[in-house]
């Protein structure tokens, strides 16, 4: 059960555009959503174009692309994004009330007798589980006593317990009702040239991670990229590009650089998985007694680690992250569509993959 209000993720301290979450909670009623042309497309399609004039030499669109960098392809992607993930949740609510519409009149009842009927067993919130969500939400409540709020928390968490009833209880419906979903996903296009990957290139899936190998967060998901690779075999790719959180990471860019100067002797994915496994002990002697310890040729490796030369990949790596709005890690992309919220469970990124996967079996 989710119980806490809040999802953190630590913010890459860069100059990029400020984000923004929003808390959706799914209801019956299906609204509809409409986005303005990007200001960003506008601009990339007319370089040449003079917007300005200074005692008749012109400024033109092109310095302003120059200006801005990754700015403008970021807000583009974040624009189209968020375009794709409310039509999807607006498609998701129709296809999801029509099947319960058609098999609450199967069986004679209305749609509201049906969903109480088969939501009942699966809604219990508990008083303890009340007290958990109170103390782990306790600082953004306001003050308010437990007993003040427990009705409100009550209803929260029954509505969670509801919805995922409901979700389940719809793709039981799906599964026999050939759903077949069109609706094009946006996806980001990488360059992951030489980046580290693992598991065949013509693999149905490519999933690309932005990471940072101090960052707890991705420590949390560095069990879930097992998990996934046990389960999806050879029908997954994992690619590891760098997004070291500097300003918070004080060893995150130099971990950065080991990983790659591991990659040069074809050693990266075992220095990633210790690197993961201790995550407290990335100091440069560190990261050296580890290239030791895997049996890596350490003059080779140290010369490299103290040489700095990875440092501009590295931040080539970062500024792509940045253009298609990476801002924390890990940062998840199933065959470039993202999977928002960051360490998420196995479960989330699991549903993408297995969408991705139809869509695949479809053509």
């Amino acid at each position: 059960m989710m119980k806490t209000l809040v999802a953190i993720m630590r913010p890459r301290l860069r100059p990029t555009a400020p984000a923004c979450v929003a808390f959706l909670l799914c209801a019956w009623t299906v609204g509809g959503c409409s986005s303005a042309d990007s200001a960003g497309g506008a601009l990339e399609s007319d370089g040449k174009k003079i917007v300005a004039t200074i005692s008749g030499e012109p400024i033109t669109m092109a310095e302003l692309q120059e200006q801005l960098g990754s700015r403008l392809a970021e807000l583009d992607f974040q624009q189209r994004n968020e375009r794709y993930e409310l039509m999807e949740r607006a498609l998701d609510g129709a296809v999801r009330r029509r099947l319960l519409e058609a098999e609450a009149a199967s069986r004679g009842l209305s749609l509201q007798e049906f969903v109480a009927a088969e939501t009942a067993a699966e809604i219990e919130v508990t008083d303890e589980e009340i007290e958990d969500f109170y103390r782990e939400n306790a600082a953004a409540l306001e003050g308010q006593t437990l007993e003040q709020i427990t009705p409100r928390i009550r209803d929260y968490l029954e509505n969670a317990q509801r919805e995922r009833a409901l979700r389940k209880l719809a793709r039981e419906l799906a599964a026999n009702a050939e759903v077949v979903l069109l609706l094009d996903p946006v996806r980001a296009v990488f360059d992951n040239g030489d980046s580290p990957a693992r598991g065949p290139s013509r693999a149905a899936i490519t999933l690309v991670e932005f990471s940072d190998f101090e960052c707890p967060f991705c420590g949390r998901f560095f069990t879930t990229l097992k998990e996934l690779e046990e389960n999806y075999g050879d029908r997954l790719r994992i690619v590891y590009r760098q997004f070291p959180l500097d300003n918070i990471h004080p060893h995150a860019v130099k971990a950065a650089e080991a990983s790659l100067c591991a990659h040069e002797q074809g050693r990266f994915w075992e220095l990633h998985d210790l690197m993961f496994t201790e995550q407290d002990r990335l100091t440069i002697l560190d990261l050296k007694e580890k290239a030791g310890r895997l049996g890596l040729d350490r003059a080779a490796f140290d010369a490299c680690l103290e040489s700095g030369r990875y440092l501009e990949r590295i931040e080539r790596d970062a500024e792509e992250g940045d253009a298609y709005g990476v801002s924390g890690t890990p940062a998840i992309f199933i065959n470039g569509i993202h999977v928002p919220g960051g360490a998420v469970p196995y479960d989330v990124v699991a549903e993408y993959i297995e969408k991705e996967l139809r869509r695949i079996e479809r053509g």
